[in-house]
């Protein structure tokens, strides 16, 4: 049975390089792997590849013929695919049982409310592939409230959509700190626990302050759920790809696939290969991001701020139920 990682993700998220970082490494540890194109923008590849959409259909002949933009142009030329997949399935008969990349578009339109990507998958899991979904966005979203609530949504949203093990990845983390320094510590956007420090954030921007029940509702969404969490990648640090295969290796159930001759239980094999995590953020943190003494300070002054901020609503409440009773004596004696 094979095994497929599905990379998608928005423009500038680093999908391609993180294909070709994948590749070097997966072969580097004699796991045969292959790359399959399914971007139609993407004329160049720094990878080699034996399978392209190019070799259906392309984003610049569909823009021509058809008179459509690019968004129209790669919506159709996916809709194309999913109608021809028996192209697909005949170019995959060779690969045999190698582990495949699939390096997608980045139009998230495919991923949030078109089908044609979701039809796409639903065919190959039903050919045999097991597959897992790696999300990929750029981590310097973290460093403003308003692009990370937008990133949750993003992910999470991609979640229900695909409807497959998932594992999102906030890329580039070496360079997290060169657009600002994060408002909190980096465990705070990888757990995804308590977004009201988030809401604190967000309602510190003089427009964003306008929309505090929007920015509440948005981030009680994304906490009901609770779906969404994210890994860590710098691909150029081998330790840091090496816990993002595991983690995916773990999603998708590869780790399954090989249990030694101890002849050891399932569960202890998928406990080996993550039980490192909490220390894995903490490593991070030190080697990118430098001291937490400041994050803590934010974060203390964020949930001083969340304490009145509860306080001062009780007492509201108490105020508006000493009215309502007032007005109620007040029509009784009426």
């Amino acid at each position: 049975m094979p095994f497929a990682q599905v990379v998608v993700g928005p423009p500038g998220s680093g999908k391609t390089t993180y294909c070709n970082g994948m590749y070097q490494f997966l072969n580097g540890m004699e796991r045969k792997t292959t790359i399959v194109n399914l971007d139609p923008a993407n004329e160049s590849v720094p990878y080699p590849t034996d399978i392209s959409i190019l070799e259906l259909i392309s984003l610049e002949d569909t823009m021509e013929n058809l008179k459509l933009g690019p968004n129209g142009g790669i919506i159709y030329c996916m809709e194309y695919l999913a109608e021809n997949m028996d192209w697909l399935e005949e170019k995959l008969k060779a690969c045999g049982d190698d582990y495949i990349v699939f390096d997608c578009p980045g139009q998230v339109e495919l991923y949030t409310h078109n089908d044609a990507m979701k039809r796409i998958l639903d065919r190959l899991e039903k050919i045999g592939y097991r597959l897992c979904c790696v999300h990929l966005v750029d981590s310097h979203y973290c460093t403003d409230a308003a692009k990370f609530i937008s990133v949750l949504l993003l992910s999470l949203k991609t979640m229900l959509q695909l409807e497959l093990p998932h594992v999102n990845v906030l890329s580039k983390i070496d360079l997290i700190e060169t657009y600002g320094r994060l408002p909190m510590s980096l465990d705070f956007y990888t757990n995804v626990a308590d977004l009201s420090f988030l809401q604190f954030h967000l309602n510190q921007d003089p427009f964003m302050k306008r929309f505090q029940q929007l920015n509440e509702a948005l981030c009680d969404l994304v906490e009901d759920f609770g779906l969404v969490g994210f890994e860590t990648l710098c691909i150029q640090d081998k330790e840091s790809v090496t816990k993002v295969v595991r983690a995916i290796d773990k999603a998708g159930g590869y780790v399954f696939g090989g249990l030694e001759e101890a002849n050891e239980s399932i569960f202890m094999t998928a406990m080996r290969t993550g039980s490192e995590w909490d220390s894995a953020v903490a490593d991070v943190q030190e080697r990118y991001l430098g001291s937490n003494d400041t994050h803590e300070d934010l974060e203390r002054f964020a949930r001083e701020y969340k304490e009145e901020d509860a306080d001062k609503d009780e007492e509201d409440n108490k105020r508006e139920e000493r009215r309502d009773g007032a007005r109620r004596v007040a029509f009784a004696d009426e």
